[in-house]
């Protein structure tokens, strides 16, 4: 792993003053199991100079602050899930309780409240084109306060990556 000397991120991240401080060491430990989730504690230590105890112990700090989770990530084809779409919402009034009443549905795996376009944007995985009909016509479109919604069909995921939190 490259020396973190020549790194130009700042020593440690702090957002809008509730958000736990990250320093450079706790972002190369989230970059370790960002590349392999079942990287040993022993193995992320020597690449980051800590032993595998302190390691174990920033981990578990950075799980209980909700800095990050450690997750199995499934090709949902693979599983039997073959109809991904990106849905734009427009909402009258209260775009909490609608994105309250989105996240609550299993088929959302991802609920967003934007500006723009759209109230929100929701991305949905079915078992198939029937299923996702089910849930936008009869479930999305039904919700109180849910005006439009335009789909964004998935023909093919050409990127999917998880290496966000660290560059």
């Amino acid at each position: 792993m490259a020396s973190r000397s020549a790194d130009p991120r700042p020593e440690s991240r702090s957002g809008n003053g509730s958000s736990p401080s990250i320093d450079a060491v706790s972002l190369a430990i989230i970059e370790q199991l960002q590349e392999d989730g079942r990287r040993s504690y022993a193995a992320i230590g020597k690449a980051v100079g800590l032993s595998e105890a302190a390691v174990r112990q920033r981990v578990q700090k950075l799980l209980d602050q909700g800095v990050m989770q450690i997750v199995a990530v499934t090709d949902p084809l693979t599983v039997g899930f073959r109809r991904q779409a990106m849905v734009g919402i427009n909402v009258e009034g209260d775009m909490d309780a609608v994105a309250d009443a989105l996240a609550a549905m299993d088929e959302c795996e991802y609920v967003v409240m934007t500006a723009g376009s759209f109230d929100l944007m929701v991305e949905i995985v079915c078992e198939d084109d029937e299923h996702l009909l089910e849930v936008i016509n009869k479930r999305i479109r039904a919700l109180p306060g849910v005006r439009s919604t335009e789909s964004f069909i998935y023909l093919k995921l050409k990127k999917q990556t998880y290496m966000w939190g660290t560059r």
